[in-house]
């Protein structure tokens, strides 16, 4: 048995009901955008005709630009962390690594899919000391002390080199499957993840 998948890399629009409150329906709205097209191709203008707003109201709750950006980061990590561990809640180490796994694959095949949200602001936001970057780091640490900690719990020898390894697996499909056939770059990574795997010794 294996882990259900991990949450959708990137909020969806279709998750908010029209009548949502306009912060929630401006979010989606700028998630939605910025995911598919890009952080600096999407203009504030786009985002309220899109979220059926005013920029009035926009204002009111994003200061700007960057803190919507910076709402976007946030609100995805907090998303992918809460599905992750409420799906992962109850399994061992090694079916929890499995599961994580598959839904890594399931992910690279999902209508949509346009590679790693964080990696793709990361690719916009260069400098280090940014709020946004620093969202992204934040995020990024996380998913690796998980795999780390599982690892370990299944009894890996070297749990933060094969979790490093796995960090740059996951990386490398995510930005490969965005750009050929996802299949393919699925069945690469499934090989690549078990044989990782099975080298520590944790399948």
């Amino acid at each position: 048995m294996s882990a259900p998948p991990v949450a959708p890399l990137a909020p969806s629009e279709a998750t908010v009901p029209a009548d949502a409150p306009p912060r929630e329906r401006i979010l989606a709205t700028a998630s939605r955008l910025f995911y598919a097209e890009g952080i600096h191709a999407v203009g504030m203008d786009r985002i309220v005709t899109e979220a059926a707003t005013t920029r009035a109201t926009l204002y009111r709750h994003f200061t700007g630009k960057e803190q919507l950006v910076l709402s976007y980061i946030q609100t995805t990590d907090r998303q992918i962390r809460a599905y992750t561990e409420g799906a992962l809640h109850g399994l061992g180490a090694r079916e929890a690594l499995l599961g994580v796994a598959g839904a890594l694959g399931d992910q690279l095949c999902a209508p949509g899919f346009r590679g790693c949200p964080f990696l793709n602001a990361a690719a916009e936001y260069p400098d280090p000391a940014d709020p946004v970057t620093r969202a992204i780091v934040a995020h990024r640490t996380w998913l690796r002390e998980l795999v780390e900690r599982l690892l370990a719990e299944a009894g890996a020898p070297e749990p933060a080199e094969d979790a490093a390894t796995l960090m740059m697996l996951r990386d490398g499909a995510a930005m490969t499957a965005a750009l050929s056939d996802p299949q393919t770059v699925r069945a690469a990574l499934d090989r690549a993840l078990r044989k990782v795997l099975e080298a520590a010794g944790v399948v």
